[in-house]
């Protein structure tokens, strides 16, 4: 059921669309609103008036503005996965079915406990987070910090993962125009009909700007019609882009501007296949800001009361939205358009209860109009509000003479002038200028083809916004090469418009300056007393401007009265630095599609579609998706599934797809010279047919890299990387070809995605090999011996390279065919496998395999390891140069005393032995002082039936068979462990020769 009939809409009127009736809900409320209303709007018409609470203090907020500088009516915005707070009810676009509550409050709305915040104001003043919390200091982490954690932040987050798309877009134009009222209008015309290719942003989901709201004539029609007639031509012209709902958001280098473009944020959740918003990089050889200008509220006591609202905002409610803040309303300016509010008000039939008017000349017009409506104008200015949650009931005024009047109203609105929206013109570091005759900063050092016109340029008139704009049009449409007519300007009378500075009115209670964040003009004067007069000090300690508006409606106002208590003017004062967002923009944009398995590109083994119908598990290893391991029915865990593979190996045969390792082809009459200058071995006595394992090392003498290199020709090497480094090190290999060693005459080709790859490991491979490779291939011992390499034929007549290689400790070989027969090579090897029962085996029995050998991997070429540490320094050779030989002798790196590979088990054979525990000496406390080393790699060994691991550990070479401590404070476990031999499985190496 319906809670309010919107008890405070107009009967007619407005631009809603009052055949399209919509329900929401807000905080478990359920109301009626129509198509074209905001949620702002919607929650006015039902007379709601209470929409959050403040920050800091927790006092009751209402509506304060109609758009995107809104700092009062931040809610959370739908359900479940798509919650999302901080959400302005003033540019949430209503739809059927909207759920919305308000945040920052608890239990409820109404009765915020919170609110006894207010009590401790005194405590709660600028700066009071630097003052207190001092004392004790154990209470920071048990106390303090706690408390303030939960009390931080506004709103709350889904807490899951977010269900909705994102994208990101390039678009390229000639003129970008920021802002679709008369100037942003106008500039559009003028360069679409000078040829250019323009793009119109516009945040709003209806055209017009201010012009919705404030009506008048344009070229001899209504304001509306002009309109109409206005988007036809646009639409007709071929170059012309208009985007609504697009909020340009920031200012970049070379021309680039960030614009957020809200593509489904006005349904419950996008259509499918479609995304939520979009993210667009926008290069623009000329910009125009259009932008308009912010009203800005003037600072007095009770000004945040619910039922106090900007006067514009007022008006836009009633004109365009036929929704009444109030019935009977009074208005406090200082200027000549805050009139304006008064007469929508009178033409929507509403009662105007007193105009406060702080100048001292009010046009003999405005007191007429007065007269016959029969209200009071009063010289003075507003001191105080009397009223609470269910918004204004009484207004205090000081009166220019001295004496005081109160007036019975349930609404006011306020009009402190308005400051153009600088915004975009500031960033780059640019500083707007202040200009006296409206009281306002105005751009200046806009970024590079940026200029700003209408009202952001300080231009209030309409007749003012509709000429800046059209010769800004014109002018960027010539600038950036075209010189087609532009044809008429259009016409409008510009209004009056005068202005008397106002910015704080004295009294008692407090006078809110930073309304989200609670800041006041007692909190301006602590500051200005305490010495942080500078502006950009005076932000950070009261955090002026530093909330989700970013200062929009209080930055002036602070700056004007930190002016008035050093005795300086305002642009002596001057401003913060600007940055963009100029709105806040989802994380989610910025990401786009690059989010979960869409973060990067992913690359697919030869195998990985018959892996993935073995119902294999994968493991994402760099862009790699892997096979991990093949499960069966039956098996409990993983860890079951590992111990058969590797059994399976051992006892029988099994093959892996080792594609990922980077693969490089060396050509040329100086290749082999040229791999002595790169690995620490020499690789230009190797014969022809055969493979040697080689090791890379940076310029600084650390281990970059290894694998096996096998010389297939007198001038052709074929090489392997590491999957990871596969391109760091066709990029270090190009780096010395063409930098460090340009008298070779060598090639280097990248062929990782050319071969596909599979290692045959178990005393069956033989077997296994002669099923699938031509008969005629001598496979045995003396004709293909350990670290053999050549081509062979497969049956069938398919080319292959085959290479005895091992890294399992098994009799090995790894077989390369051409990419595209990976498939079908892997689905051959099942099923002439299927008489030794050959078993696919993944990365995690592959590891387990190597450990048990003993060979280093990726956690022990980590990048802080020697060749020496790892037990290899005796492959360096003294015989020639190479990459890093220098720096690879520095007193650090051959210390006796350095962290070198041991293998690492435990006392306790039932004990799990857990990757990263650090090593310590019995005995001794465990910390940074008796900390000698750590564990690198661990597995369960089905060979020993224990857990054991490689580790690195002081001059552990020297210390086999010590017994000393694992220390996981992580875990909370602590254990005896022996440091042996990292070789634990055929040492002699017997198995993998035989």
């Amino acid at each position: 059921m319906v809670s309010h009939a919107q008890s405070h809409r107009l009967t007619s009127g407005g631009l809603i669309d009052r055949s399209a009736p919509l329900t929401f809900r807000f905080d478990g409320k359920t109301f009626a609103g129509f198509q074209g209303d905001t949620l702002a709007s919607a929650l006015i018409a039902n007379g709601v008036k209470l929409v959050g609470r403040s920050f800091k203090y927790h006092r009751p907020r209402g509506i304060l503005t109609a758009g995107s500088e809104e700092p009062n009516a931040l809610v959370e915005l739908r359900t479940g996965a798509r919650r999302e707070p901080n959400t302005k009810a003033t540019t949430a676009e209503l739809y059927d079915g909207l759920e919305a509550a308000s945040q920052n409050r608890w239990p409820s709305l109404r009765h915020d406990l919170m609110a006894v915040n207010q009590l401790f104001s005194p405590i709660f003043v600028a700066g009071f987070y630097y003052k207190t919390f001092m004392w004790p200091a154990k209470f920071w982490e048990a106390v303090y910090e706690p408390a303030i954690r939960r009390a931080a932040g506004l709103g709350r987050s889904a807490g899951v993962a977010d269900p909705d798309h994102y994208d990101k877009a390039w678009a390229h134009c000639d003129v970008l125009i920021a802002g679709s009222g008369p100037a942003g209008l106008a500039a559009a015309l003028a360069a679409g009909r000078s040829g250019a290719r323009v793009i119109l942003c516009e945040e709003d989901f209806a055209l017009g700007g201010r012009l919705l709201a404030d009506g008048g004539t344009i070229d001899g029609m209504p304001a509306a019609e002009w309109i109409s007639r206005t988007l036809a031509e646009l639409a007709s012209l071929p170059d012309v882009r208009i985007m609504t709902r697009t909020t340009l958001f920031g200012v970049y280098d070379g021309g680039t501007y960030g614009a957020i473009e809200r593509v489904n944020d006005h349904l419950p959740s996008p259509p499918e296949h479609q995304v939520r918003q979009r993210l667009w990089r926008i290069v623009a050889k000329r910009s125009i800001v259009a932008a308009g200008a912010i009203e800005r509220p003037i600072v007095f006591a009770g000004n945040d009361t619910p039922g106090v609202m900007m006067a514009s905002a007022m008006r836009t409610y009633i004109a365009r939205y036929a929704a009444t803040p109030a019935k009977r309303i009074a208005l406090f300016t200082n200027n000549e358009d805050g009139w304006r509010t008064v007469e929508a008000a009178l033409g929507a039939g509403l009662q105007i209860a007193a105009v406060v008017d702080a100048r001292p000349d009010v046009s003999a017009a405005h007191r007429a109009l007065a007269a016959k409506a029969g209200f009071a104008v009063l010289n003075g200015f507003v001191s105080g509000v009397d009223g609470g949650k269910d918004g204004v009931r009484k207004i205090s005024v000081a009166l220019a003479g001295g004496a005081r009047a109160e007036v019975e109203a349930d609404g006011l609105a306020v009009s402190g002038g308005w400051n153009p929206a600088v915004g975009l013109t500031s960033y780059h570091r640019g500083r707007p200028k202040w200009q006296d005759d409206i009281s306002a900063f105005v751009p200046d050092c806009a970024p590079p083809g940026t200029v700003a016109a209408g009202a952001a340029n300080g231009a209030f008139g309409r007749g003012a916004c509709l000429r800046q704009g059209f010769a800004a049009g014109a002018a960027a449409a010539q600038s950036a090469g075209h010189s087609g007519s532009a044809g008429t300007p259009p016409v409008a009378d510009d209004e009056a418009f005068s202005l008397t500075p106002l910015w704080h009115v004295a009294g008692k209670g407090k006078a809110f300056v930073d309304y989200q964040h609670d800041v006041t003009a007692a909190d301006i004067e602590l500051a200005q007393r305490e010495g942080f007069e500078s502006v950009e000090h005076l932000k950070r300690y009261t955090t002026l401007g530093m909330a989700t508006d970013q200062g929009k409606t209080s930055n002036v106002a602070g700056l004007a009265i930190m002016a008035a208590l050093s005795g300086k003017s305002i642009p002596e004062t001057g401003t913060t630095i600007y940055r963009p967002p100029y709105v806040p923009v989802a994380i989610g944009a910025f990401a786009g599609h690059h989010r979960d398995e869409n973060f990067h590109a992913t690359r697919l083994t030869p195998s990985h579609h018959w892996a993935a119908e073995q119902g294999a598990v994968f493991v994402d290893t760099g862009l790699w998706k892997r096979a991990q391991w093949y499960p069966r029915a039956g098996e409990k865990d993983w860890l079951e599934t590992v111990i058969r593979e590797v059994k399976a190996v051992r006892s029988g045969v099994g093959f892996c797809d080792v594609s990922t390792l980077g693969k490089i082809d060396v050509h040329g009459p100086d290749a082999g010279a040229f791999l002595d200058r790169v690995y620490i071995n020499i690789f230009s006595n190797l014969a022809v047919g055969k493979a040697r394992y080689g090791l890379m090392l940076r310029e600084d003498g650390l281990v970059y890299d290894d694998g096996t290199t096998s010389r297939l020709a007198e001038d052709h090497y074929f090489l392997t990387t590491t999957t990871a480094k596969a391109g760091p090190v066709m990029q270090h290999l190009e780096f010395c070809r063409q930098v460090l060693f340009p008298q070779f005459d060598v090639q280097l080709t990248s062929v990782s995605d050319q071969w596909a790859q599979f290692s045959i490991a178990g005393p069956m491979t033989r077997d296994l090999l002669r099923e699938i490779v031509d008969p005629a291939e001598d496979l045995s011992n003396e004709g293909f011996p350990f670290m053999g390499a050549r081509q062979v034929a497969l049956r069938g007549g398919i080319r292959a390279r085959l290479f005895r290689i091992s890294f399992s400790g098994e009799m090995a070989f790894e077989i390369s065919v051409p990419a595209r027969y990976g498939d079908a090579l892997v689905r051959n090897l099942m099923i002439a496998g299927k008489q030794f029962g050959a078993t696919p085996y993944g990365t995690e029995a592959l590891g387990v395999m190597r450990i048990e050998k003993g060979h280093v991997a990726g956690p022990e070429l980590n990048g802080t390891t020697t060749a020496a540490d790892l037990g290899l320094g005796k492959m360096m050779s003294t015989k020639k140069d190479f990459v890093g030989r220098v720096m690879a002798g520095r007193e650090a790196l051959v210390a006796p005393d350095r962290q070198v590979v041991v293998g690492i088990k435990p006392t306790d054979r039932a004990r799990r032995l857990r990757s990263g525990a650090h090593v310590i000496p019995k005995g001794e406390i465990p910390g940074s002082a008796n900390d000698q080393g750590y564990v690198t790699s661990v597995c369960f060994s089905p060979t020993l039936d224990q857990w054991i691991g490689l580790a690195l550990v002081e001059r552990g070479r020297e210390r086999i068979g010590e017994i000393v401590r694992a220390h996981d404070p992580l875990r909370g476990e602590d254990y005896d462990v022996e440091l042996c031999n990292p070789v634990f499985y055929d040492p002699d190496g017997g198995r993998q020769r035989g």
